[in-house]
Parts: C-alpha cells; structure tokens; sequence
C-alpha cells in the first residue's frame, strides 16, 4: 500500500529539521503536509564533534528557539595556529564556540519540531527513491510513499543521492575524532608534555598541511551527560590525496601526545563528509539537497549552521513550488549561490583550494602567524557572519 504525502523529509538531522521548522514558520498552512523519515530513533548516537558558530545560534534565535536549553561546553576564544602559535579570536561578553552533543542536540530540535505540529516517524530506513514528472516515489522498510516534494536530507551518503544521481562525481573529507577526560594521561611525565592550554578555549592547528594532509588537529571542551570532557580530532579535505602522506590518525597521535594523552587509550571514531562543490547538483525535478547531502564548508568541515541555513533555502523554494505549483526547481542553485550562505560556502571552497594546496611550511607560518589581521578580516567578511544576512 502506497501513502500519499504533500512534503516528505528523509532524514531527521539538522537539516531535515530546520527544513521542517523553517517551513512551519514561513508558510504555517503547509505544517500538516510535512512527514519527516528518520531510521533510528532519538536520542541517536551521531559522531560530530559539535560546535556551534554564531551562525548556528542565530539561525536558532529566529525560529524562537533557546539553544541554551541544550547541554552544552562554551569556548570563551578560539586558536587558529600553525605548529601551536598563532591567532586567538575572542568575543567581547559572549562565548566564541558552543559545543553540543548531536545525539541530545538533534533530540531536542526534534522535540521542537514535533511540538510545531510536524510528524516524525522514527526508525524508517529508506531503500530508494524514484522521482519523476508527477511526483516521487520512495520505497521504505515499513511503507512505500507518493510524495508531491522530497528534501534529501540524509547525509554524505544518503541514499537520495545515490538513486537520484548515481553517476556524479563526490568530493569527501577524512574526519577523525576521540573523547577525552580533561586531564593528562599520567604515564606522560611532566617533562615530555608540552605548555599547558587554557581549558575553555579552542585550538585549531594546521601543521599537517606540509604533511600532505589539508585540514587540521583540533582540540576543544565538551560534556557527555554533563561532565566536563575534550574533544580531539583531525580534519582532511582530501584534496592532497594523491600525494604521499601519512596515516590521519599519526598528526592526531602526536598533537594528543603533546598535551599528555595517549591515543590509543581511547576510542577512536571517523566518518566521512561531503563537501560543497559549486558544480555539484543542488537538485532535481521535485527533489532538494540539503546539509551534508548537498555539500557542507570544505575548509572546516562546519556542518551544523551549513545544514540550518541550507534548512532556511529549501523552506522557501518548497513554499515558492507550492505557491506556484511549479516544482522543477531549477531556480534552487541560483537563489542557493546568491544567498549570503552560498557566498560563504563559495568562499570557503576558494579557500581551501588555495590555502591547501600551498602546502609549503614558510608558507602556512606566515599565513597563521604574521598575516593576523588580514587572515581575521577575511574571515569576518567571507566566512562568518553570513546568518544574519541570510534572509527570511
């Protein structure tokens, strides 16, 4: 038996949500035409190292929503370094991170999407999706649907993707990513640990790049259910990839071990991200890509505002089809590419071509350590601040 629905969502993360939540807050008559798929069931474990930017806040702020409400570690400033100096980025009376755990981040918004009228079904696996000129066709676990309009939001390897465009090129980041208790191990003795760091801020370090690995360690403050943690990890944009490099996990072995942790007395988790590609498919005839699925910030791999503005995007074009009844979508990528948040992805992909690929060590020094003010401005006005202009 086949169920007839009006706006079918696949994938219950935060672009799925915001989707939901977007539309019921701009076209408030379409709220019971929404039916959200999600294959597992809240609160879901998701590997995410979950920061939230300002972006992501603010986005929430407008939907009438209290992020606070979740736990949470705030970062009070962020280290952009090369080899463990570099530029420190603070807020005045504001914290300049808020790192979250997905798995009660994702819950929570769920909740709120449930509560503005939006249906959810949980533990639904999709196995394929047929678009065509009326409709789609999506073939489930539990039910086959006919809906009017599909978002895709199910991630780097979302099946959507897979049906819909089999053939098209994918460009994936490496991402590994290890929760520690704050302190250091203490098999290290104080001599072989490097200087101490300050427990509420964020660290970012690029000295993998000459190792032909284009991304960076991280190191910054969680909770898992409420106790004070760090996360660890290392990002690859995979750009160096037919280069010789070494294992991801070694620079990340070697990061943590500076600081007094061992790697391997911990579990250590990866996961892939796909990320924006100008010339990639946004989407088809009925079918829109959001978050991870249509591509995500490539320099930093930034995936939670990405996936709520990219939420904002797809609310409009399917309030715009509806008003219409016109559902091909061809305007997608061209309102997606002059949105203040497509200039910040565009300008994201620009820079990451060009910083990554300029892999020399002298090169990464002087960008990180000596071009300070001019590395801050760009990013103010390139990479940041783009949800406050993202219009409603």
């Amino acid at each position: 038996m086949t169920s007839d629905v009006s706006i079918l969502i696949i994938g219950g993360g935060p672009a799925g949500l915001s989707t939901a939540l977007h539309l019921t807050h701009i076209a408030p008559h379409l709220a019971d035409r929404i039916l959200l798929l999600e294959k597992e069931r809240y609160p879901r474990p998701k590997l995410c190292a979950g920061g939230l930017t300002a972006d992501a806040e603010f986005l929430l702020e407008r939907l009438g929503l209290d992020v606070s409400e979740v736990p949470h570690a705030n970062a009070s400033a962020m280290h952009f370094d090369f080899a463990g100096k570099g530029l420190k980025i603070s807020a005045a009376n504001r914290h300049t991170l808020r790192i979250i755990r997905r798995d009660e981040f994702d819950a929570w918004l769920a909740k709120k999407a449930v509560s503005n009228g939006i249906e959810i079904r949980e533990g639904v696996t999709v196995k394929d999706v047929q678009p065509d000129k009326d409709g789609v066709f999506v073939i489930t676990d539990q039910g086959d649907f006919r809906a009017q309009v599909v978002i895709a939001a199910d991630g780097s390897n979302g099946i959507t993707r897979r049906c819909v465009l089999p053939n098209e090129a994918v460009y994936k980041a490496r991402v590994l990513e290890v929760i520690t208790p704050t302190q250091p191990s203490p098999k290290f003795s104080p001599k072989k640990v490097g200087p101490g760091r300050e427990p509420n801020h964020a660290y970012f370090d690029f000295f993998p790049v000459p190792k032909n690995i284009s991304g960076y360690v991280w190191d910054f403050p969680t909770q898992v259910k409420g106790q004070p943690m760090r996360c660890w990890g290392i990002f690859d944009a995979n750009l160096l990839s037919d280069t010789n490099r070494p294992p991801l996990k070694e620079p990340l072995r070697e990061e943590m071990a500076r600081h007094g942790f061992d790697l391997d007395d911990y579990k250590l988790q990866g996961h892939p991200i796909r990320w924006f590609e100008p010339n990639s498919k946004f989407s088809v005839s009925r079918v829109l890509f959001v978050g991870d699925a249509a591509g995500t910030d490539p320099f930093f791999g930034e995936g939670i505002s990405i996936a709520l503005g990219y939420g904002l995007l797809a609310a409009k074009e399917v309030e715009r089809a509806f008003r219409t009844s016109e559902f091909s979508f061809n305007g997608y990528r061209h309102r997606l590419a002059w949105s203040a948040l497509g200039i910040s992805l565009f300008s994201r992909w620009f820079i990451t071509n060009l910083i990554y690929s300029l892999k020399w060590r002298w090169f990464q020094f002087l960008l990180w350590r000596v071009l300070k003010p001019i590395i801050v401005f760009g990013a103010w006005v390139f990479i940041l601040n783009w949800g406050k202009r993202l219009k409603s």
